[in-house]
């Protein structure tokens, strides 16, 4: 999800770290050096759909053929190209990042509700400056980019680093999405969908050693960079305290720009400073207030640390152990050819959810185009619940030994705050067999 106000800084204060790059051009170096491999560009898909649909009446949804005929044509650029991509969506909900997903569907409710208020008051929709995503369109693309012919992948982890991953592991000529988190991953280029010009497959690439030389660090200090100004782990809540002595110390406040700016140019500074250690870091751990989990700063570095990866501000172990522990959780279902199936359809974005209830026993869905003042019709969420319930108790096979494991349901609303999930009861359905 990325580090707040880092792209902006870039745009900003380091032009030089925005580099117009021809895609064709690179493919063709890709081929000369790689004979043997395809160029491959690993799509952040999260981050292209809202560039994607483009229709004029998005707020009923719709114009499938006409979103399907925006998907080809994109597809069909890079082909002519011989360009080949492959789409990762976000396939989970990593709990460490559960209170920034939270915060985000707060911030979607409130822009649906200004949305349903302009349409009251004007009797039509508005512009594109107040665009929502209708209802479930990242679902419904990745099925439109599979029949399309494309690779599409649904992640089993937060999608940047596995998009991160793929893109170093397959030689990849690069990232194409709009997330700053891929500044700071060591990985192959990132290119921008946003400044991407389809007919001439020029877009811009950032230079993480630019950004790195401008700053006055090392690529090594980048992970530690991104926590220290606040990210999905460390909150900014925390650091206040800390950005106020950067603030006061550094050589590099500038007033003509802004304080998130200044902010990122003192934390800069700050840590230019510090040796490359893991002592170092246990050293700020203890001066961040940072409450009952000490690990934070620790478990943060180590997100951005990739398959392969260490790091000099934490231990090799630390990395092996985290690793590891993401292999070893327990599933609800006990059937392990099911799993397995379930978890083979899920990476192959074949099925929608099923392995995470199989899984994790949870569930979320995001908010839809509802509108909260409306009391005569209850939310989508509620509606459905009860086919939900028998579908959970299909999956979980519940009733077998006695046993009903209760679903987790994550679902937006109207009145429901997020503080915990719903804890639903599946339910088996009449029908016999």
């Amino acid at each position: 999800m990325g580090v707040r106000g880092l792209q902006g800084f870039v745009a900003r204060v380091c032009p030089d770290a925005c580099q117009t790059v021809d895609l064709r051009e690179m493919a063709e170096k890709h081929r000369t050096e790689h004979p043997d491999s395809p160029p491959v560009i690993v799509v952040d898909a999260m981050s292209c759909v809202r560039r994607w649909y483009t229709p004029e009446s998005w707020v009923c949804g719709g114009q499938w053929r006409e979103y399907l005929a925006i998907l080809e044509d994109f597809i069909n650029a890079f082909m002519a190209a011989g360009i080949k991509l492959v789409f990762y969506f976000d396939g989970v909900v990593e709990e460490k990042k559960r209170d920034e997903w939270i915060k985000r569907r707060m911030k979607n409710t409130e822009e649906i509700n200004r949305l349903f208020r302009f349409i009251k008051t004007h009797r039509k929709q508005p512009g594109r400056e107040m665009f929502v995503l209708p209802s479930a369109l990242p679902t419904f693309t990745r099925y439109a980019l599979k029949s399309l012919g494309q690779k599409t992948v649904c992640t089993l982890q937060e999608a940047d680093f596995e998009v991160a991953a793929y893109g170093l592991q397959h030689n990849c000529i690069g990232i194409l999405g709009q997330d700053s988190d891929y500044l700071i991953y060591n990985t192959c280029p990132y290119f921008s969908i946003e400044n991407l010009c389809l007919d001439r497959l020029v877009t811009v690439m950032y230079s993480r050693e630019v950004l790195c030389r401008v700053l006055g660090i090392s690529l090594t200090h980048l992970p530690l960079f991104a926590c220290l100004l606040g990210n999905d782990i460390v909150p900014d809540s925390m650091l206040e305290g800390f950005w106020h002595k950067c603030l006061t110390t550094s050589p590099h406040r500038n007033n003509s720009y802004n304080r998130r700016t200044n902010i990122l140019l003192s934390v800069a500074n700050y840590i230019s400073k510090m040796p490359c250690s893991y002592s170092s870091l246990k050293h700020l751990e203890e001066i961040l207030p940072l409450g009952s989990d000490k690990t934070l700063l620790c478990r943060g570095v180590n997100s951005y640390l990739l398959p392969g990866q260490q790091s000099p501000w934490i231990p090799p172990n630390v990395t092996n152990c985290q690793m590891s522990s993401l292999q070893q959780q327990s599933a609800l279902c006990q059937d392990e050819e099911i799993f397995q199936l379930a978890k083979e359809q899920h990476i192959q974005s074949e099925n929608y959810c099923i392995f995470n209830i199989l899984s994790h026993g949870q569930i979320e869905c995001s908010n839809s185009l509802e509108d909260d003042y409306d009391t005569e019709i209850p939310g989508q969420a509620l509606i459905y619940r009860p086919a939900r319930q028998h579908i959970y108790s299909i999956l979980l096979e519940s009733g077998k030994g006695g046993t009903y494991p209760l679903v987790k349901e994550w679902f937006v609303y109207f009145g429901n705050p997020l503080k915990q999930p719903d804890l639903i009861q599946p339910v088996q359905p009449s029908v016999t067999g």
